[in-house]
């Protein structure tokens, strides 16, 4: 286990800041649009990382947590007429990003991108992202999936992983997605999410199971899609990374649980993190750690600050581990 970051660096000081923190493995992607990159683009953004003292681990395949209004390959996750070719631009990316020797690509399987209510005050005034069902509108009208039932949400979801998980597994490249985040009642917004529960996420996995077929594993999503994440958290990093689905730790903490939490830095939460990281350990997970959805700080560098926060909070953990202390 290493510390990891998927956050864009704005300019190269970033790729520099990050190898002087000690943070040397890293997801980020090239330049421009994600459907444009050919492998030109991939290996000279490989090598640029690179040239900074720093390991590309992992990009983001074109398909994000945002809504399918804004996804450039709409066509995979809604069974349009341009499907087939969209689901062949991601192979031939899987192809190149193996070409460059990148070893795993992240991805989401989103309709409805990322509900929230208002934000709410933590830590110091902080200001957290926070997601009530007492606040939200129940009713709120289906975008552009319309109403969509959860046996051909997952009958879509085999489609794509049909033709992409060989192509994956003949390319070494690993393939990691990201849970629906958070947890929502079927129907909202016209869609059950069907990665946004635990069993859904092990149906998921099982689905033309392969070694390159697997999650990035979002904690903070999935405690919050636990009644007691506390208690809840530990076996199911054991059931996923015991059977070695795990090819990415988003380490993210909550205050709360189903339907009701408020994000948090990693240390303050209810998810006791120190102990899940114990058992990512002992289920012999290897690959990165990183910080995610970090609080709105204040000050004059407040998305910097607070994820230098998080790396030496993790970094310190993983030092500690390693020299038997914890």
């Amino acid at each position: 286990m290493y510390v990891g970051t998927q956050v864009t660096a704005r300019e190269d000081d970033d790729f520099r800041v990050w190898a002087q923190l000690g943070l040397k493995h890293i997801c980020a992607d090239p330049p421009g649009a994600p459907e444009s990159w050919t492998f030109d683009d991939i290996e000279r953004h490989r090598d640029k990382v690179e040239s900074f003292g720093l390991i590309l681990d992992m990009i983001q395949l074109p398909m994000s947590s945002r809504p399918i209004e804004e996804a450039p390959y709409k066509d995979i996750l809604l069974a349009g007429p341009n499907r087939d070719r969209q689901i062949d631009a991601v192979c031939t990316m899987i192809e190149n990003i193996a070409k460059a020797g990148i070893p795993a690509a992240k991805y989401n399987l989103n309709l409805i991108g990322i509900p929230r209510t208002e934000m709410e005050r933590g830590r110091g005034g902080s200001l957290n992202e926070a997601w009530r069902w007492e606040k939200a509108d129940p009713n709120t009208a289906p975008g552009l999936a319309g109403v969509l039932s959860e046996d051909e949400n997952w009958e879509r979801i085999d489609y794509f992983l049909e033709r992409v998980v060989p192509v994956a597994e003949s390319n070494k490249v690993r393939l990691a997605c990201h849970p629906h985040d958070p947890y929502t009642p079927p129907g909202y917004k016209g869609v059950t999410r069907v990665l946004g529960t635990v069993e859904g996420l092990k149906k998921f996995v099982l689905m033309r199971e392969n070694p390159y077929h697997g999650l990035n594993f979002c904690q903070g999503s999935i405690g919050e899609m636990l009644e007691n994440p506390r208690e809840e958290i530990d076996d199911i990093i054991r059931w996923f990374g015991s059977r070695d689905k795990i090819f990415n730790v988003h380490y993210r903490n909550i205050r709360g649980g189903k339907l009701s939490f408020m994000e948090t830095f990693p240390d303050e939460g209810d998810m006791d993190m120190v102990r899940s990281l114990k058992i990512y350990r002992e289920v012999g997970y290897k690959y990165m750690i990183m910080p995610d959805h970090v609080p709105t700080i204040s000050g004059r560098d407040p998305v910097g600050v607070a994820f230098a926060f998080c790396y030496g909070y993790i970094a310190a953990l993983l030092e500690a581990m390693e020299r038997g202390h914890l």
